[in-house]
């Protein structure tokens, strides 16, 4: 039972920080109805600004996420003045093919700009682990999952809370309507990117705290696609979810399958998972089945 409760909470843990991923996720899919395949991008990028400010710049570990942020918000003006903003009711496959190619793009650039830069993230937090009745906790996972939560906590308060928050839900409902209000939506498109640049930011220098960072951040971003429509595409509480089904489920495939049936079993189980979710239920946990007038 011990190993199985250290497979449980490693893979909540994780969960936590899969979670702050698909709010991102969701948040500009929710806004704008556009599908962000270049999140694992964004979250690379995040990371390694926030490795530029620490290695490069010198920055504090404070400094260095403000760094960040303020490089990733800059990053979604740039994209939705000059890209969104000029295109006006484009079909999906548009929108997905431009998110793709921001994506190749970010990798690109990345490659130049931070070539040589170290990418290694730490913070002063003592690597023993921390044993609760016999179950061993890594404290690096369990900081970075309190941090996430607190991310996620954060952003649902400012979504319930504020005006802006409340005029972002407004487009999400009715685009038309909210405009017919007097709500700027390419404004409030504007604030969702920032909003998910700055996320970004926070779930790649966890990333990068436990488990390394480097381009390989860009595969955190594939663990969404399963979470998103798991816990439905337009639902915040269905990402956070999916996303700690998704974590568990990785922890326990791993450790009671991967022995057995070869390794990287753990990560084809949420695939697996995925499949059946679009079979039985395609709007996913918390969605809503979209209807449509014949």
């Amino acid at each position: 039972m011990v190993f199985f409760f250290s497979l449980l909470i490693d893979g909540a843990l994780a969960g936590a920080i899969y979670a702050l991923v698909a709010l991102a996720f969701v948040l500009v899919y929710k806004a704008s109805r556009m599908l962000n395949f270049a999140i694992g991008e964004w979250v690379m990028w995040g990371a390694l600004l926030a490795a530029a400010g620490v290695h490069a710049i010198g920055l504090g570990p404070v400094g260095a996420v403000v760094f960040a942020c303020a490089g990733m918000i800059a990053l979604a003006f740039t994209f939705s003045r000059l890209v969104l903003r000029r295109m006006t009711a484009p079909p999906a496959i548009t929108l997905i093919m431009l998110t793709l190619g921001l994506g190749a793009v970010m990798r690109g650039v990345a490659a130049v700009i931070f070539a040589g830069v170290p990418t290694a993230i730490s913070l002063p937090i003592p690597l023993d682990p921390i044993v609760i009745s016999g179950v061993p906790i890594a404290p690096d996972k369990l900081v970075a999952a309190i941090i996430a939560a607190l991310c996620i906590a954060v952003v649902g308060a400012f979504y319930r809370r504020t005006r802006t928050g409340l005029a972002l839900q407004a487009i999400a409902d009715d685009r038309q309507t909210a405009m017919s209000v007097g709500i700027d939506v390419d404004h409030h498109f504007l604030i969702v990117w920032a909003i998910a640049g700055v996320i970004s930011v926070a779930a790649g220098v966890l990333w990068t705290f436990v488990s390394g960072g480097g381009f390989g951040v860009t595969l955190v971003g594939l663990k969404v696609f399963p979470i998103v429509i798991i816990g439905g595409l337009e639902s915040i509480p269905g990402a956070i979810v999916g996303a700690m089904i998704i974590g568990v489920l990785e922890s326990l495939g791993a450790g009671y399958l991967d022995p057995s049936l070869g390794g990287g079993f753990g990560n084809i189980a949420s695939y697996l998972l995925l499949i059946a979710m679009l079979v039985a239920r395609p709007a996913g946990l918390f969605g809503r089945a979209r209807i449509e007038r014949v």
